[in-house]
């Protein structure tokens, strides 16, 4: 059975959030879409021909992401690419990415990035993968120096905190490589769809003025914390990972993962969280020149400090 590819309409609005329902355990992806004013024609679905529904889509998302001089660039990210399952196996994502990569192409994004467990998916469209890294250990059983820990106020962030939470990430990633401007509408819909919302993070408070000095984005899978953001200063690090491993703790947690860049205050902080460290390589990134050169786009993606936050997923 063959299917015609075309872009998404307004109506086709109720069939696609029951598809990526269907494919995934995301109930704010259709929360995610809306954001783009342009998404209809930014949404390429595969309209099955005999007419029962859209069997597969792939969604360009167009960000403003940091090149490896910290310039923001046109980014066409990749998401919510679902297929039914009757459908697979037929080639209509590669088709689909075709049509992504013509309007990409043509509303000047300078490369394309995507994130997947199944890269092989889009090797052949033109994608390759690139390597990043984190940090795991086991976490340790209490704070290796407590004084430390205890330099920095710590509590839950509260929504008053947001306008300086916002002002720490964007200083913090001024001219970070790979990461992404977030827009008011992004602090609103994108960070709290993926972490929660702003009272699920950490703020460190600075012992004499109170000033906010840092911010942490932790949660766990299984019996793994997971440091999913960090921005501030590198001198709060201590006693914002101190706070995290004492939650882990609380809730019977044995091991932790830091995905944040591996500084020097990053490195000297680590034993307040977790014992033997050892750095672990994934390839979940993949990316595709368009406009940029392939060499342009493997700087950025290789870059030191470079890194693309959970935060920002499309």
């Amino acid at each position: 059975m063959s299917a015609s590819v075309r872009t998404a309409t307004a109506a086709d609005d109720p069939a696609l959030s029951a598809l990526w329902k269907r494919c995934f355990e995301s109930p704010h992806l259709a929360a995610l879409h809306a954001l783009d004013p342009d998404r209809h024609r930014h949404t390429f679905v595969a309209q099955n021909d005999a007419g029962d529904g859209i069997d597969a889509v792939v969604v360009y998302v167009p960000r403003l992401i940091r090149d490896a001089d910290g310039i923001p660039q046109r980014v066409g990210g990749i998401g919510s690419v679902a297929t039914r399952p009757e459908a697979r196996g037929q080639g209509l994502v590669r088709r689909l990415l075709v049509a992504a990569e013509r309007t990409m192409t043509a509303e000047q994004c300078a490369w394309s990035l995507l994130f997947t467990g199944t890269p092989g998916v889009y090797r052949g469209s033109g994608w390759q993968e690139f390597a990043s890294t984190y940090t795991e250990g086991t976490l340790v059983p209490s704070p290796a120096d407590s004084s430390a820990a205890g330099a920095f106020r710590v509590r839950g962030a509260t929504a008053r905190d947001a306008v300086e939470v916002a002002a720490l990430h964007h200083a913090y990633n001024a001219k970070r490589p790979l990461s992404s401007l977030r827009a008011p509408d992004d602090w609103a819909v994108r960070v709290p769809a993926w972490y929660g919302a702003i009272d699920r993070s950490l703020v460190a408070q600075h012992p004499v003025s109170g000033a906010i000095a840092g911010w942490m984005v932790a949660g766990h899978e299984g019996d793994c914390v997971q440091v999913r953001e960090f921005a501030g200063s590198d001198e709060c690090l201590g006693s914002l990972l101190a706070a995290v491993g004492s939650r882990g703790r609380a809730a019977g947690l044995t091991l932790a993962r830091v995905r944040i860049p591996v500084t020097p205050g990053v490195r000297a902080a680590l034993p307040g969280l977790l014992t033997d460290a050892r750095q672990v390589t994934e390839h979940v990134g993949m990316a595709r020149p368009l406009h940029a050169t392939a060499e342009s786009v493997r700087a950025t993606v290789t870059a030191p400090g470079a890194v693309h936050w959970y935060g920002d997923c499309f």
